[in-house]
């Protein structure tokens, strides 16, 4: 007979997941039991639970849904960061939590994990609040409240949480098991068909009566796996589109149609923003999030009565809202019924590679590193952007053919990107990840190179190296700040301590040691590197006082 527990595993496979990240603990045995049992499904341990929920994240970015497993109340605990990230960018984490055996809970006596009162349950309302669905595991229910907590991850885009009693993950299931949809024939929403015709006539009319539409798809489409059909959608109606830093790297930016990068006043190339604010159609796809940096310091400017919303089940189109149409379903008769726009604007912006600065003799800085970086990708790469002071470069960088980034913008937890990067690279074996870090950043969840070697994973690591957070050292008062100090780590040494072995490691700070460094890269793809690039703390100086207040907005309004 197959258990809660293999029966669990068995449904997530039937998804198309085949590694569950985590840390193992005595309340999941039985589930990680199942796990080593299955064909299909492997463990992949991490060195602590918030990496573990960042390598999810970044799996979940790649696959389209990701699993972590915890322990009772200590594991989840750690893990809520990471998956609040994911609810914030609107990822399917599926968090498997082993809890207590119900007979220890019904008699109120205190285990670990606990504060040791025989009260059960008390951390759990913080740990759903990552979450859009819970369900607690019975052998009675274990089929329909898995189902359940499936299709509401799907339908919300959103982590789900999934509490297992030991002694339940032992239990035969109750019921006739078989096996579940995949993931690709899991229906989200379902369109109500009049609303959808109409809201489909009304972009088409507005679409047919514009002459300078611009197009604003944001990653939520490919959350929900629509990425094919936007792009359809640009080739069959040659429109051109921006894309906000929220949405970088999930397009193809060599396409003739791609713009640049919108975020109001700081939108790149320049010129953008005039194009994007002076359009006669912006279609949004997916909804453009009023966030500071995706918006410029809130500077952007879109005209409400131009704006035609299209979200993941509602549409907007000036004052006229359409519900329960589901974003899929607009898409697909969007490419059959919309006009294809016969001029675009993009040739007379510039949005090309960086020019290249520095001789070899020079230090290393960031104005000589990012152009070496851009030349560096290669088409099927992916790019692994930290937040902090690379972000904003990597963000404004033109991503080279076939190359695709992933950034976490909007929750920005730095550390994000290590943990991201493994997750994202055991998602993709075929394709090579090369992560962007700042030292500070680096520091929150470095042990990743750990589980990277003992995995086998390969990447290419630049670690910006400048001794401090460099980030919030532009963001605040001149002078030293003591508390952006940062301990002083040999970055390059890490990899070999950590038991990665026959690794790339330098430590560089001219640049002819970077180009060195990267010819190496360039000789050896299969194999992983790790380069530590000196850059001045110098670089880091405040922003002038205007953009300070822009961003923090501290100051009494005085120009009204």
């Amino acid at each position: 007979m197959t258990t809660v527990s293999e029966y669990l595993i068995q449904r997530f496979c039937d998804l198309g997941i085949d590694k569950v990240f985590g840390i193992p603990g005595d309340f999941p045995f039985p589930i990680l039991d199942a796990i080593e049992a299955s064909e299909t499904m492997q463990w992949v341990g991490c060195i602590n639970e918030l990496n573990a929920a960042f390598s999810a994240d970044g799996y979940a970015r790649m696959r389209g849904a990701a699993l972590l497993c915890t322990t009772y109340g200590v594991g989840e605990l750690s893990a809520i960061n990471g998956l609040m990230g994911s609810k914030a960018h609107r990822l399917p984490v599926f968090l498997v939590v082993g809890s207590p055996c119900r007979r220890i809970v019904h008699q109120k006596i205190s285990t670990y994990h606990t504060l040791g009162n025989g009260i059960y349950g008390n951390h759990e309302s913080i740990v759903e609040a990552t979450c859009c669905v819970k369900v607690v595991l019975t052998p009675e229910n274990a089929i329909t409240e898995i189902e359940r907590a499936i299709k509401e991850a799907f339908a919300k885009s959103a982590p789900a949480y999934i509490v297992v009693p030991q002694d339940v993950g032992t239990m035969p299931v109750v019921g006739t098991v078989g096996h579940g949809a995949p993931m690709g024939e899991i229906r989200r929403s379902v369109s109500n068909p009049v609303e959808l015709e109409a809201a489909v006539n009304a972009i088409v009319k507005r679409l047919k009566s514009s002459s300078r539409a611009v197009l604003l798809p944001s990653a939520l489409t490919a959350r929900y796996g629509l990425t094919n059909k936007v792009e359809r959608l640009i080739t069959k109606t040659n429109i051109p589109f921006a894309l906000a830093p929220l949405d970088k790297g999930f397009l193809d930016e060599a396409l003739p149609q791609f713009l640049g990068i919108y975020m109001g006043n700081e939108s790149i190339p320049q010129g953008l923003q005039q194009v994007v604010e002076t359009a006669d159609l912006v279609l949004d796809l997916g909804g453009h999030v009023n966030e500071h940096v995706n918006t410029g310091f809130w500077t952007s400017r879109i005209p409400e009565h131009l704006h035609i919303r299209i979200h993941e089940d509602w549409v907007q189109v000036g004052e006229h809202i359409f519900v329960d149409v589901a974003m899929g379903d607009i898409l697909e008769q969007l490419i059959d019924l919309a006009p294809t726009i016969p001029t675009s604007r993009q040739g007379a912006l510039t949005y090309e590679q960086i020019p290249m600065a520095g001789t070899s003799s020079d230090p290393t800085s960031s104005a000589g590193f990012y152009p070496r970086l851009q030349r560096l990708l290669k088409s099927g790469d992916i790019l692994a952007i930290e937040a902090g002071s690379c972000e904003l470069p990597l963000l404004g960088m033109r991503l080279p053919e076939g190359v695709r980034s992933q950034a976490q913008v909007l929750w920005s937890s730095i550390g994000w990107a290590g943990p991201a990067a493994m997750g994202i690279a055991i998602a993709e074996p075929s394709r090579r990840v090369v992560l962007v870090s700042g030292d500070g950043a680096h520091q929150e969840t470095m042990g990743v190179i750990a589980s990277m070697g003992f995995h086998d994973v390969k990447p290419v690591i630049f670690i910006l190296n400048n001794g401090t957070y460099g980030c919030e050292n532009t963001i605040w008062k001149p002078g030293r700040n003591l508390y952006n100090d940062i301990a002083p780590i040999r970055y390059s040494m890490l990899p070999e301590a950590f038991g990665c072995r026959d690794w790339l490691c330098r430590s560089v700070g001219t640049i002819g040691e970077l180009e060195d460094s990267i010819n190496e890269i360039e000789q050896n793809p299969q194999q992983a590197a790790y380069i530590e690039v000196m850059i001045p703390a110098a670089e880091n100086v405040p922003l002038p006082e205007e953009a300070l207040d822009a961003y923090f907005k501290l100051k009494t309004p005085t120009d009204i």
